[in-house]
């Protein structure tokens, strides 16, 4: 099974094909250009190199957010002209479950934080460990067991929440150097920050996530898909609060 991944929800654009439990070739940049200017040559100049022939491909997996709005909806923009184009499926990914599957193996808990601005965080907190605690010795699914589904909330709500769990935790995300001063200032338990290999959004967690997903059936047509903003932008916020603004002044 061949897998094309597209990660583009933060400042990482990522692109990568997983064969079977090969990754087969990726291609990842975090660097300060628009995504509208990497990802197809990214996906393009990937293709080249490895002789991909798209219509080999079973489907097509993406970052369905949270994240930065212009990334998601350009990530899927591209994720749905190529499924519509091929006619293929595609596997909508959480963007946190994605980044927590950077760390499988680890030990404890993995929180992954990207900054969502106001002293908020778009977090989850997965298991990763792989095995299955109700039947000891025994392999888990090949998936992040999650304790906190992923959500926009305040970083100090999401520190108790950690100490509540009780469990050493593992944090990753652009919102780790936001955050950091806060998380060593604050938290209780144990804790610890993945290295610079695993801390960022990849298209090849992506995409080996897709694969499972494909597996179970997990699938959406391109033209349904739509990314999982979880919150409105800024621009509507700001909107939403001008009009409320305006309504509430009468005239004299």
């Amino acid at each position: 099974m061949k897998i094309l991944g597209i990660e583009s929800s933060s400042l990482t654009a990522s692109v990568a094909v997983v064969t079977d439990d090969v990754v087969t070739a990726e291609f990842t940049m975090n660097f300060k250009k628009t995504h509208s200017q990497t990802l197809l040559p990214m996906l393009e100049q990937l293709g080249r190199m490895i002789e991909l022939d798209k219509k080999t491909l079973d489907a097509i997996a993406v970052a369905a957010g949270p994240g930065s709005f212009t990334g998601l909806r350009i990530g899927a923009a591209t994720a749905k002209g190529l499924g519509l184009a091929l006619n293929k499926p595609l596997a909508a990914v959480p963007t946190l479950e994605a980044l927590a599957y950077n760390l499988w193996g680890c030990g404890g808990v993995v929180c992954p934080i990207l900054d969502a601005r106001r002293d908020q965080v778009y977090a989850g907190v997965y298991r990763v460990d792989g095995w299955n605690r109700e039947k000891k010795g025994t392999l888990a699914e090949w998936v992040p067991e999650p304790l906190l589904e992923q959500t926009a909330i305040g970083m100090a709500e999401l520190l108790e929440k950690l100490d509540g769990i009780g469990e050493p935790v593992t944090f990753l995300g652009d919102g780790v150097p936001v955050f950091r001063e806060k998380i060593e200032a604050s938290l209780g338990v144990p804790f610890a920050f993945a290295p610079a290999p695993n801390n960022r959004q990849r298209a090849s967690s992506v995409a080996a996530l897709g694969l499972e997903y494909v597996k179970r059936g997990m699938t959406v047509s391109a033209a349904d898909f739509r990314p999982d903003y979880l919150r409105k932008s800024q621009a509507e916020r700001e909107r939403e609060e001008k009009e409320a603004g305006n309504a509430g002044v009468t005239e004299t």
